[in-house]
């Protein structure tokens, strides 16, 4: 049976294969369907880039100075593991073909490691510290794609999203807090084609797990406000993606995360939701609102789902006993702490998007409305406009708005005045000039 996690399976032809996938690329560009020889994982991070309204095109963006650099370097726990990174994987990056990459938990690149000539080259797709490598704000790539779905995985040519990146492989293996079970940060070793073999992804993930081991001798770090991690280590992700993911001791040692279907994967977002549970009736309510549904139908579901979660699940009221921490809490918890920027990192789509059940809804929008809410309160033009780059975002007039008055550009006029015209509302009257200054015009309508 084929390891999904790998790029190739014995005996592929690499070119022959990178061909292939150039191919299905520009097909789903174009609308196509995504067909083999594309990988699940890799089908479902291009229809997270999609959804995101990523180009093709798009370039990582260097999103911290240095001054930020080094204070992120010297406060991440990361810093304690570089060493155990360089012994492992530093000679390999040295030899002229690799570079050794640490990114943290928003996929901020802190060390990118190796030879000059190589970092020169990727220099030229902002690889380099201080650089944004989520999928949301990159495309799909192996340390962004491996803190989307918290599991070691490689990237091989043209299954990168964005074209700028698909002469290069590259392998990369998540890091957990070993006292929390929260992903802090991913390793990864970036190259050419020879990189799609068992052996790089076997060395990351050996790697990650050597980094957890010697965090694991430290002491862990006082928790300072927000929702404390969880001490038996699980964790749910519902951002982002219709079916969640859930981590635990048991799942982390088996080598993967538990991928809930979407009707479980809402009743452990509101079980979560609801630390003192819920009763029956109430789960109904949040799963099916108003609608006639035989409670057969809900003890049914749940009895799957015991089955699935073991002791975890309990019931009179049906709750969690152990309380997994969510990305959600992740945002929730910039959020209360005022830190947007961290909100929005965190931030990498709604929760359980597809899903219509009453609850999840309500938690969808909350979450959107305390964001919107802090972005809208201090603008400010970087932060508004990461909001307006997500799907939600990029029709919201107010936040386009905020951004023409915080920073005018010929780009935000237009887009104002389109979507202002979309809802049949006429620009307002600009103020006069004062003398000497140019005001930004809109497109000139009919007001009969």
């Amino acid at each position: 049976m084929r390891n999904p996690w790998l790029a190739l399976e014995a005996g592929a032809d690499a070119t022959q294969r990178a061909g292939q996938l150039r191919r299905a690329h520009e097909r789903f560009l174009t609308g196509g369907p995504i067909a083999a020889p594309v990988r699940e994982v890799v089908a479902d991070s291009w229809r997270r880039c999609a959804g995101a309204r990523l180009g093709p095109e798009s370039m990582a963006r260097v999103e911290v100075d240095d001054a930020g650099l080094a204070l992120r370097r010297a406060t991440h726990p990361l810093a304690h593991a570089m060493p155990v990174f360089r012994e492992l994987l530093g000679t390999i990056a040295d030899d002229g073909a690799h570079l050794l990459s640490v990114c943290d938990e928003r996929g901020t690149m802190l060390w990118v490691e190796g030879h000059r000539q190589v970092l020169r080259r990727a220099e030229r797709m902002n690889f380099v510290p201080g650089s944004q490598w989520t999928e949301r704000a990159s495309g799909t790539n192996a340390p962004g794609t491996a803190l989307a779905v918290d599991h070691a995985v490689q990237i091989f040519a043209a299954e990168h999203y964005c074209r700028p990146v698909q002469s290069w492989t590259c392998a990369a293996a998540p890091v957990h807090d070993p006292h929390t079970g929260r992903v802090i940060g991913a390793v990864d070793l970036t190259g050419g084609d020879h990189l799609a073999s068992p052996h790089s992804l076997a060395l990351v993930q050996a790697t990650a797990r050597a980094a957890e081991a010697r965090l694991a001798a430290l002491e862990p770090a006082p928790t300072t406000g927000g929702t404390p991690p969880p001490p038996n280590g699980c964790t749910l992700a519902v951002l982002g993606r219709d079916e969640a993911l859930l981590h635990t001791p048991a799942t982390r040692a088996d080598g993967g995360p538990l991928r809930l279907g979407r009707r479980h994967s809402e009743i452990l977002l509101l079980l979560a939701a609801h630390p003192d549970g819920l009763s029956g009736e109430e789960l109904a309510r949040e799963l099916y609102g108003e609608r006639d549904v035989n409670p057969v139908t809900l003890r049914a579901e749940l009895s799957r789902l015991r089955h699935l979660l073991g002791p975890l699940l309990a019931s009179r009221p049906y709750r969690l006993r152990d309380r997994p921490h969510t990305d959600y809490d992740t945002v929730a918890d910039a959020l209360a702490a005022d830190d947007p920027a961290a909100a929005l990192d965190a931030y990498s789509g709604p929760p359980l998007p597809c899903s219509q059940a009453p609850g999840v809804v309500r938690l969808r929008r909350l979450l959107e409305q305390r964001l919107r809410r802090r972005l809208l309160a201090r603008p400010e033009a970087r932060l508004l406009e990461s909001w307006l780059c997500t799907a939600e975002g990029e029709q919201d007039l107010e936040v386009w708005e905020a951004l023409h008055a915080v920073r005018p550009t010929p780009r935000t006029a237009i887009r104002v005045a389109e979507l202002r015209e979309s809802y049949g509302l006429l620009p307002p009257d600009p103020p006069p000039p004062r003398t000497g200054e140019r005001r930004a015009t809109y497109p000139q309508r009919s007001r009969n």
